[in-house]
């Protein structure tokens, strides 16, 4: 299975994911899930087209479970307010409102954003880590927060942040590009 955490294009245009779908469609994988993140301004609407009409095994979680191998898989692509992007939700109750979509007994978890504490570098959701503490997933895959790139696990649930980019430095001119490796994991139903 591969699991992408979001912003799927650097600047949200429909090239950007038009080329994306391409490369995500000719990976060799039988299941292949994806969330959209803040970047991704082009899917930020209610049934984009573009995703209407991928294979079967490429599945856009958008704020929806699916089970496969037994694993009860849901994913957002939510994410606190930050400068008007894509999918951004006030913090509080309109936070909230996105994280009581989660089901209860979900096993794993897909969301743009982190939790609040665990690999945000400081920019994590705290509602969305009130959840998380409440469904203990058995494993919590997230982006966003670039430099938060890593695994933590407590008790419960494996925090995976799998950001593969650098954040851009817009005044000194450097764009993105890829500094950090996929995450490889295994993970077992009991």
């Amino acid at each position: 299975m591969l699991i992408h955490t979001g912003d799927v294009t650097a600047y949200g245009t429909e090239g950007e994911l038009y080329d994306f779908l391409r490369w995500l469609i000719e990976q060799p994988f039988e299941h292949i899930l994806f969330v959209a993140g803040n970047h991704d301004l082009c899917l930020d609407k209610v049934n984009p087209p573009y995703v209407r009409e991928l294979p079967p095994n490429v599945i856009y979680l958008y704020n929806q479970s699916i089970i496969i191998n037994n694993l009860k898989i849901f994913g957002s692509p939510m994410s606190p307010f930050q400068a008007g992007m894509a999918f951004n939700r006030h913090r509080g109750k309109e936070m909230d409102d996105e994280w009581q979509k989660i089901p209860s007994d979900t096993d794993i978890l897909i969301t743009h954003t982190p939790p609040n504490g665990i690999l945000d570098n400081g920019a994590g959701c705290e509602d969305l880590m009130s959840y998380v503490m409440k469904i203990k997933p058995k494993l919590h895959l997230f982006g966003h927060v670039h430099e938060g790139y890593g695994q933590f696990r407590n008790r419960n649930t494996l925090f995976v942040n799998a950001a593969l980019s650098n954040s851009p430095d817009f005044i000194a001119s450097t764009d993105y590009r890829i500094v950090n490796n996929p995450k490889h994991l295994q993970l077992y139903k009991d």
